[in-house]
């Protein structure tokens, strides 16, 4: 299946229950430090929320709850992958996408052969705080001409304006978190998204 060009992150499934409507085809709930039945729920209330979309969930990091709760798609970090159960992954038919932010990374990714692969910040990100200083665009047309016919996902410091620039760049996906949550009005943010992408 071919994945929708514009992939917002949200921390929660009430975010898709707002999103989901105005017509989000990509979505990824990545929630960080709760305790594992509310993990549980929102992973469940999301995968149902987007199966009634039409939409594609990825999962952040939690494999084993993806897993149980049926869930189609897993985004994996660096660091989340030497932990995560690959094999078991696999076994339950799970697409995989991965965090990259050097050649290093990015060729361990390619010997799992990813699903799509990440590559950030693009731009300088508030989102959290980083090692790695921003990619570039010119990173993102290298990624691209080495990963060939795998989705690249451009990520960090994104914005409406700056989709254009990331697509020409080699990109096949932009993703985007702060410039839709922080937002005063994040449906209309969202609108403006889908139409910058579509």
């Amino acid at each position: 299946m071919t994945l929708d060009r514009f992939y917002p992150i949200f921390d929660g499934a009430d975010w898709l229950e707002r999103m989901l409507p105005l017509g989000v085809k990509l979505v990824q709930l990545r929630i960080k430090d709760r305790p594992e039945p509310e993990l549980r729920r929102a992973v469940v209330r999301a995968q149902a929320l987007a199966r009634a979309h039409g939409a594609v969930l990825v999962v952040n990091d939690h494999w084993q709850i993806a897993i149980d709760a049926g869930c189609d798609w897993l985004h994996l970090g660096q660091e989340d992958l030497d932990d995560a159960d690959l094999p078991a992954i696999r076994r339950a038919g799970l697409k995989l996408g991965i965090s990259t932010h050097d050649r290093d990374e990015l060729d361990r990714a390619l010997s799992l052969a990813p699903d799509y692969v990440a590559l950030g910040p693009v731009w300088p990100t508030i989102l959290k705080k980083m090692k790695w200083e921003q990619q570039g665009l010119d990173r993102v047309t290298e990624w691209k001409a080495l990963i060939g016919e795998i989705p690249l996902v451009a990520i960090g410091g994104l914005s409406v304006a700056r989709a254009a620039s990331a697509f020409a760049a080699g990109a096949d996906i932009v993703s985007v978190v702060t410039d839709i949550t922080l937002n005063a009005d994040p449906e209309a943010r969202v609108r403006d998204w889908i139409g910058a992408t579509r």
